[in-house]
């Protein structure tokens, strides 16, 4: 329980991201179903700062429409010239009438936790700072800008690595853009800098220097998961990212009871629900809204975004999006259940089957090989094998009714509109174009015709005809 409140946030997200090569905003690119952003500003969430603020700028229109949906009370403040973070910081403090403590965190650093960034602030108040960075040891601390601390441990300054000299660079202990402030210090400090550096801007992290030197209430505060404040800059660290969310993610969900079998090739986004005694098999991807009752069966290599799973249901080796999989209903392998699609208790969806806006009955059938479009299906119905339900007509989609207990036989076509009454059957191989009453079979097929010795006159030359006439056939 945090019993501290923080005043203010400040996120830092205008870059512009170039090295992600991509029209999309750096912080628009999405890890786990949230986008970066969207997970910098959830892990604040805990933290309940009064006031939130949002320096936007490559992408703004993008960026600030994202970010009002999101988080509505958030404040965006815009930066027209991307002149450093001290610059963005200034940016952000313009106005700001609050005293207090003062977090600003990166954008782009979607790993941060929620206990991790409390525990910082706990320890930053509980030490009487006026400024705090949380700082990380990586195996490869390239590209980061590096703690120098004096010699008795203490913070002296950060250095980026632009600015670095050989014996910097060296430094493991990196700065992970994650910083607390007194308000008061910060405004003061912010108003110092200046742009006597390689890039010719205003750096945040001079900052600490500046209240070092003034006050000596600056510390570096060691996380001890550098994988947390890890961030993006391009598209192989979006994945390095992706991978290290997957990983936590997977391992709350199988502390809570569910089975992954193969965790490495199991994906499950950050708003998906999953109960104890679930089992999840390799190759899956759970995904939007999706929620999954105890017991059921998801996988091998089954796609569910935004599925609604019943309890002890089965989905094997299928695509599933936008539907509801009722209480011990089965689906696949290789069916396609498209949005609007629901199945009730212990119905089934075969093998090769696609279905779309359409509700399947309590233990009706749809085995294998066939196309269920815009249908509602009664109980303990079963469509046989290539059945079509033919529900456009080239302008517009019609509905198809079937009943309860009905039989469609194979290579049926139903073209809509068009209703088969409950306990109804369809003679395989027929085109029904009209309504069947209950209890009624419908035939629409041609009578058979054989035509006596045709292969035998037609195609006298093939292996077909020799066949016949060794069967005893004639002219």
């Amino acid at each position: 329980m945090l019993s501290h409140k923080l005043e203010t946030a400040i996120v830092l997200a205008a870059g512009e991201g170039t090295r992600m090569k991509s029209g999309t905003a750096k912080v628009l690119h999405t890890i786990a179903g949230r986008t970066i952003i969207g997970h910098v500003l959830e892990a604040l969430k805990p933290l309940s700062p009064k006031e939130l603020r949002v320096v936007v700028g490559a992408s703004r229109e993008a960026v600030e429409s994202h970010v009002k949906e999101i988080s509505p009370n958030a404040i965006t403040v815009f930066q027209s010239e991307r002149n450093g973070t001290g610059h963005a910081v200034q940016l952000a403090l313009a106005g700001l009438k609050a005293s207090g403590n003062v977090l600003v965190v990166a954008g782009d650093t979607p790993l941060l936790n929620p206990l991790t960034l409390t525990e910082f602030l706990e320890a930053h108040i509980e030490m009487g700072n006026e400024a705090s960075v949380m700082t990380a040891s990586l195996p490869d601390p390239s590209g980061y800008g590096r703690i120098i601390r004096d010699e008795t441990g203490s913070i002296a300054r950060i250095v980026e690595e632009r600015d670095a000299t050989d014996d910097e660079k060296s430094v493991d202990e990196i700065n992970t853009g994650v910083y607390l402030f007194d308000i008061a210090a910060l405004t003061s400090a912010v108003a110092k800098l200046t742009n006597k550096n390689s890039q010719g801007e205003l750096y945040l992290t001079d900052v600490i220097a500046l209240i070092k030197a003034s006050s000596n209430k600056a510390s570096a505060i060691l996380s001890f998961d550098f994988t947390e404040t890890l961030g993006i800059n391009d598209r192989a660290q979006l994945a390095e990212c992706a991978n290290y969310m997957r990983e936590r993610i997977n391992l709350e969900h199988m502390k809570a009871g569910v089975a992954i079998i193969d965790p490495a090739s199991t994906w499950i986004d950050v708003t998906v629900t999953l109960a104890s005694d679930v089992t999840i098999y390799p190759g899956s991807w759970l995904s939007g809204t999706t929620s999954v009752a105890t017991g059921a069966i998801i996988g091998p290599r089954t796609t569910l975004d935004s599925v609604q799973v019943g309890e002890g249901a089965s989905i094997i080796e299928s695509h599933c999006t936008g539907s509801v999989i009722g209480p011990q209903a089965t689906v696949g392998p290789f069916s396609f259940l498209r949005a609007g699609s629901h199945l009730a208790a212990k119905a089934k969806v075969g093998a090769y089957v696609e279905v779309k806006n359409s509700s399947i009955g309590e233990g009706s059938k749809v085995p294998h090989l066939s196309y269920v479009g815009d249908a509602t299906i009664g109980s303990g119905t079963n469509i046989g094998a290539a059945t079509i339900f033919v529900n456009y007509d080239g302008v517009e989609k019609h509905k198809t009714i079937i009943g309860d207990e009905v039989r469609i036989g194979s290579d049926t076509m139903l073209v809509a509109p068009v209703t088969v009454g409950d306990g109804a059957y369809t003679a395989a191989g027929s085109v029904i174009t009209e309504d069947v009453p209950a209890g009624a079979i419908g035939v629409a097929r041609a009578k058979q015709k054989n035509i006596l010795g045709w292969v035998l006159r037609k195609r006298s030359a093939t292996k077909s005809a020799q066949a016949a006439k060794k069967a005893g056939a004639t002219e």
